[in-house]
């Protein structure tokens, strides 16, 4: 992902300024380098706060918070755009989980309401992989504001199926899974999601991949409009990973384009193992894919903690 060398120095230049509070000695500043934590706009990247960064959510509308999944700093900024959230008082607070597949709504709900023991729920709802405890505030902070905690992804079992053999094979019974109004990410999106998938999969295989990928984000931003629809002192907001959030093509434009035109999306982005000409990059705006996200959150993990799961 290739900028402008215009658009790298006032990057830079702005970096410089505002991350480490020195703008008031801006003709003595060190190095222009980028910085590697903090919140900013996605637009201008100038310095942001996450009230103002939560500041345009209103109820019937989505507030995404992407993640880098195994980061513990995410989840901890997650629960924070949360509570900023809560504190406007503008909507009910729903959460909606990447994890968690709308089939399973009803054990979803009963864990919520204390109907079902966590270690019950986990194995109804099938999670496997990420410890739950990182996701479990989250999962229950509604109960304090008067939200709900849905699940939004498809079956496994849906996108397991494409990824395998495509749509086009698809049982009938896995075609009655399928978000209503199908359409495939962007050619964007496509061509990003090519570019992180391409040395994982064969060539033979990126289409099939990349219908399920798409089915994630429509199903996501199916069961999301439906939620809202029939909440609509609500808003929702979607904990997912940053390739479905970042640069809008996928969640956030599927969001959208099903209906939901007050969408906020933070992305999030770990800097510890990237160069300053990486960073400067994955900040945008990208000559092709726009800006980012409304917001881009940096964190810079310890070095003894882990990143990844």
């Amino acid at each position: 992902m290739e900028n402008s060398a215009a658009s790298r120095v006032r990057n830079l230049v702005a970096f410089a300024l505002i991350a480490w509070g020195h703008a008031a000695s801006a003709a003595v500043a060190p190095a222009q380098v980028p910085p590697r934590q903090g919140l900013f706009r996605g637009a201008d990247l100038q310095f942001s706060s996450i009230d103002n960064a939560v500041s345009q959510v209103q109820a019937g509308g989505v507030l995404v918070v992407s993640e880098q999944h195994g980061n513990q700093l995410h989840y901890t900024n997650q629960k924070t755009a949360l509570a900023a959230l809560a504190k406007t008082g503008r909507c009910n607070v729903s959460v909606g989980l990447e994890f968690l597949s709308w089939k399973y709504q009803t054990s979803i709900s009963d864990y919520f309401d204390g109907l079902l023991s966590e270690a019950d729920f986990l194995t109804a709802v099938d999670w496997r992989g990420i410890p739950f405890s990182n996701y479990r505030d989250q999962a229950r902070f509604p109960l304090s504001y008067g939200g709900r905690l849905i699940g939004l992804n498809a079956p496994k079992s849906l996108t397991s199926a494409i990824a395998k053999s495509g749509i086009a094979q698809l049982s009938p019974q896995d075609q009655a899974d399928m978000p209503p109004a199908f359409e495939l990410g962007t050619q964007a999106y496509r061509e990003r999601f090519e570019m992180v998938m391409g040395t994982h999969i064969p060539p033979s295989a990126v289409d099939r991949y990349f219908e399920a990928q798409s089915t994630w984000d429509e199903s996501m931003a199916w069961q999301s409009v439906e939620f809202l629809k029939n909440n609509p002192k609500h808003c929702l907001v979607i904990v997912v990973g940053d390739f479905h959030a970042a640069w809008d093509g996928g969640l956030p434009g599927r969001l959208r384009a099903r209906g939901i035109p007050n969408v906020t999306v933070i992305s999030q982005l770990e800097t510890r193992d990237l160069t300053d000409a990486e960073i400067s990059d994955e900040l945008g705006p990208h000559p092709k894919y726009g800006v980012r996200a409304d917001a881009i959150w940096l964190t810079q993990s310890p070095p003894d903690q882990p990143t990844a799961p």
